[in-house]
Formats: C-alpha cells, structure tokens, sequence
C-alpha cells in the first residue's frame, strides 16, 4: 500500500505518520511507501522499512497536486490546511490553500482516474466550523451547515466537492469533521481554538496561560490520539455502509471551559488551574461563539469510530503521549 499525506509536518500528520511507521501497516495491511507533502519537507519518520518521499511544496501551486498523484498513491490523507483564524485574518489566502488546494488535489485524482484504473481512498480533514449559530446544545447528523466563518466555509465546500467527485467515481471519498483536538503538544498555532490547548498545556509544565473567553463557553473536543483513530478508521474502512453522505462527524467530549479548568484541578492541583491568567478577547470570542457546542454523532460511533469519555481522560492521554506519563 502506497499513502500520501499532505499537511504531514503538522501535529496530526506527524502523529498519524508515525502511527503506520510504528507497526509499518495501516488497517493491517503493509505499508510499503509513504509520500509525505507539506510547506517545510516533512521529517523522515523513525522504524520505516518502506519507501518514502517528502516534499515540499505550496499545495495551492496548480502543479503541486500532480507531483503528490504521480506515485498514484492507495489512500490520500489531505490535511493540509491553514487554521481558522489565519483563514479568518488572511482572505485571499485562507481560499487559495484551503479550497483552491483541495480542489487541485481532487482534479489531479480525477485526471489520474480517467486515463487508468485508478480510484484511491480519499480522506478529507473537515471541521465542525461547517456549523454556525444558531445551534442547539447537541447537533445531531441531519442538522444543516451553515458555517460563520470563512474557514467553516472553506471546509463546507471541499465537503461538496468530495461527495460530487466520489458520487462520479474518481475517487472513494470520506470526509471526516473533526472536533477541536485538545491537547495540541507544542508551541500554540493561530488558530482560534488554541487556547482551549494552553490552558491545560502550559500550566501542566508550570507555565502561564491566557484565557480570552469566559469560562461558560462550551465546545467539544478529541484527543490526537483520537484523531489519528478516526484517520486510520476512515483510511481503511468498508465505505459501503457509509452510503451516498460522505460526511462524518466524529465523536468526542463536550465540555465548558469550567469543566476543562476542574478536569486540570482534578489532575493536576490547584497550582496549575493559578496560572490560568483570564484576559478576554472579543475577537475570538466573535468567532468562537459560533461554534457548535456538542453533537450525537451517532452514524460515526455506528461505524465504528471512538473518541474520549471524559476531559479528565484527555488530559491524561497528554501526559502519557506527551510528558512520559509524569508531572
């Protein structure tokens, strides 16, 4: 099996990289070649026996998708993205990485697919910022994408193109909405959503944390280790059950930044929940605001994707991911 995943330097390529070279399978089935794509040349993962290839490359560049397909990879993992709120700052590019992009990489698979057999498994990284208020408290799977956000759109159209291009056949597409992935290790990124990460990240490491919402803001949320789950169960599934929608939203936990705060009292003590530092910012307060506040993903859980119970859990499966299993 050859697997190409764009966006590979970031946490959940890296991570989810490192998940098939750990085992050199995906699903169960030998990996013998990786094609590793993004902005910087994505690291060589460590313990792979197979082939790989890491580019770098502007996946907005016309050309770029037809040297990711030239390999004509099994399964495409397409990651790469800019996050929210630099979508948000950043019109002209937000648009021309997060849609243009995307596009190019689904009309490469098409041009591939009409000169050849060819009709690889594509899974497509989407979010639940397809979703904007109002919403209820729990979303379930009929309810409508009405994105408020110019990232949310980005991904709700690349959502249509997907299940348009899998209906016609160039490709076998699932598109999986991902919650808020919490704890993000590493530095903080631009989006938006950061700070549900930093004030759980930073203080379990004894360091300050900013707060720019209030604690009554609920949201929900996956783990990383729960995000590479649902690519893995997304790369290698039976698609027949899915049926015609190709869109998935993925479990995981809703929970208030209140109850975020108490999970890391529950853990950590009443030191780190003292470094929390609340400084509030309308800005991301505007564009959290419209977010979804918990779903029933009932058609994810039946096909068989799991996440976390709990935000105590979360925090735990960063310590051990994350910190070597201590504080």
């Amino acid at each position: 099996m050859h697997v190409l995943i764009s966006g590979a330097a970031g946490m959940i390529g890296r991570k989810f990289t490192a998940a098939i070279a750990s085992t050199g399978t995906l699903g169960g089935e030998t990996v013998t070649e990786l094609t590793l794509a993004d902005t910087m040349e994505p690291e060589q993962p460590d313990g792979f026996s197979g082939e790989v290839t890491s580019l770098a490359l502007d996946i907005s560049d016309p050309q770029a998708a037809a040297r990711l397909l030239s390999g004509r990879p099994d399964v495409i993992i397409h990651l790469a993205a800019i996050v929210s709120g630099e979508a948000e700052q950043d019109f002209d590019k937000g648009y021309r990485i997060n849609l243009d992009g995307t596009r190019y990489l689904f009309e490469a698979v098409r041009h591939q697919s009409a000169s050849a057999n060819y009709c690889p498994r594509l899974v497509f990284a989407s979010s639940v910022a397809v979703f904007g208020a109002p919403v209820p408290d729990e979303i379930d799977d009929e309810f409508l994408t009405a994105p408020l956000t110019s990232y949310g759109t980005q991904k709700a159209i690349c959502e249509l193109l997907l299940q348009d291009y899998t209906r016609r056949g160039f490709f076998d597409g699932l598109a999986i909405r991902l919650p808020t992935i919490c704890i993000r290790p590493g530095r903080p990124n631009a989006a938006a959503s950061g700070f549900f990460s930093s004030i759980l990240r930073e203080p379990l490491v004894g360091k300050p944390a900013i707060l720019p919402v209030p604690d009554t803001v609920r949201h929900w949320h996956a783990s990383p280790r729960a995000a590479v789950g649902f690519l893995v169960r997304a790369a290698t599934m039976d698609t027949g059950p899915v049926g015609p929608r190709r869109v998935l939203n993925m479990p995981g936990v809703s929970a208030t930044v209140a109850e975020q705060i108490e999970a890391l009292r529950t853990v950590a003590g009443d030191a780190a929940v003292a470094l929390i530092r609340r400084e509030p910012s309308p800005e991301i307060m505007r564009i959290v605001s419209t977010w979804p506040r918990g779903f029933a993903a009932d058609r994810a859980i039946a096909l068989g994707f799991r996440a976390e119970s709990s935000f105590e859990e979360i925090i735990r499966i960063h310590i051990e991911d994350e910190m070597g299993g201590e504080l």
